[in-house]
């Protein structure tokens, strides 16, 4: 961890309202250190291209130095790694991209300067024909030789079944949070984010107690993008967030590939559109993405899954399973009729998923697989 009055300074640039990234690095290229530009006379501010007088004033205040010293605190406490634009471990790719954050807060042991990494998007309404493209892409990566990360949202759908095939099939994955560490949102997924800073991570560009708001969703897609030398999308209606990670990518000269879909699907119009434009290539399958990226494939080395005949359940497990033998359930019934809560229901779910003994459906429904 560096020096810690130095990451106030840093912490402090990025909450000053009006101030983004570009006008962050400017005021900081033009004065040459960032303790210089909280130390700066606001008629020198007002000349760095970008800022103005209203910025200039909001940057003398410092009242965001407070806010700062605070969040200094919560990382120390919670032992969270910190990238600065300017530190050599900054993530390389997202380096390279005009508008990435100023500083990134993060917490896990995947790299997140791994030789590949993809981005896997898409919708919220995930189908089973996309959740079952997920889950292929995965395994079939599972069994090269190659290391690779996969980073997403963590959001509904596509975003956590991508995750949660990385976790199933012993993948190094980063969930994009929109928000602090401080929080996990949708709280259902709180079980998923827990495996993944086991093998993987979390990472954010807002500061602990962020209010949870919908802008913030489509601004944390710029870092989802530019973490991957890729972004795949799986399943997308004909807008969303998924297209907007697949423009952002297209915009930092990044591959963007999509899984086509039937005309008539809903939740396919997007990927069609973005292939119909050509904003998208046309993939099938992992070996689509290893030919167009020009991927090195060398003879993989699959990996050896152990089955059991016998799966030995728990008793909350062995409640679930007896429960959905007699149809699908919503989480919240399994909740209620289960008398576990929620947070034990959820994370029992996720392992029975993991045991391939149910399936999520869209709704946040149920079924034995």
């Amino acid at each position: 961890m560096e020096n810690t009055e130095n990451l106030e300074y840093k912490i402090a640039i990025s909450l000053i309202p009006g101030i983004g990234a570009v006008t962050a690095r400017n005021l900081i290229a033009y004065i040459g250190s960032v303790e210089g530009v909280f130390q700066e006379k606001e008629k020198n501010l007002m000349k760095i291209p970008g800022v103005g007088e209203v910025n200039a004033q909001r940057v003398v205040r410092q009242d965001v130095l407070e806010r700062a010293k605070r969040e200094v605190e919560f990382i120390l406490k919670n032992k969270i790694t910190t990238y600065f634009y300017l530190d050599d471990n900054y993530p390389a790719r997202l380096k390279n991209c005009s508008d990435a954050p100023i500083i990134l807060f993060y917490r896990g042991n995947a790299n997140l300067n791994e030789r590949r990494i993809i981005s896997v998007v898409g919708t919220r309404n995930a189908t089973s024909y996309g959740k079952e493209l997920c889950d292929e892409l995965i395994s079939n990566i599972s069994q090269r030789s190659y290391p690779l990360l996969v980073v997403s949202g963590l959001a509904y759908g596509i975003d956590v079944h991508a995750h949660k095939a990385c976790l199933k099939y012993d993948i190094p994955t980063v969930g994009v949070f929109a928000h602090g560490l401080d929080t996990i949102y949708p709280a259902l997924h709180a079980p998923v984010a827990a495996k993944m800073l086991e093998k993987g991570g979390l990472i954010t560009d807002f500061i602990s107690s962020t209010k949870i708001d919908r802008q913030n969703f489509l601004r944390r897609n710029r870092i989802i993008a530019g973490l991957a030398d890729a972004t795949i999308i799986v399943e997308s209606a004909e807008k969303g967030g998924a297209l907007v990670t697949a423009d952002i990518a297209n915009s930092y000269n990044r591959d963007v590939f999509a899984f086509p879909g039937r005309s008539n699907d809903p939740f396919s119009k997007g990927c069609n559109k973005l292939i119909k434009l050509n904003e998208a290539v046309l993939i099938e399958n992992l070996a689509d993405i290893e030919k167009a990226m020009n991927w090195d494939v060398k003879t993989p080395s699959a990996k050896i899954v152990q089955t059991s005949l016998f799966v030995e359940l728990s008793a909350e497990e062995e409640k679930i399973i007896n429960l959905l033998k007699g149809g699908d359930r919503f989480v919240d019934e399994i909740t209620i009729e289960t008398q576990l809560p929620m947070s034990k229901v959820s994370s029992t779910l996720l392992g029975l998923e993991f045991k391939g003994m149910v399936i999520s459906l869209p709704g946040k429904m149920y079924r034995l697989k």
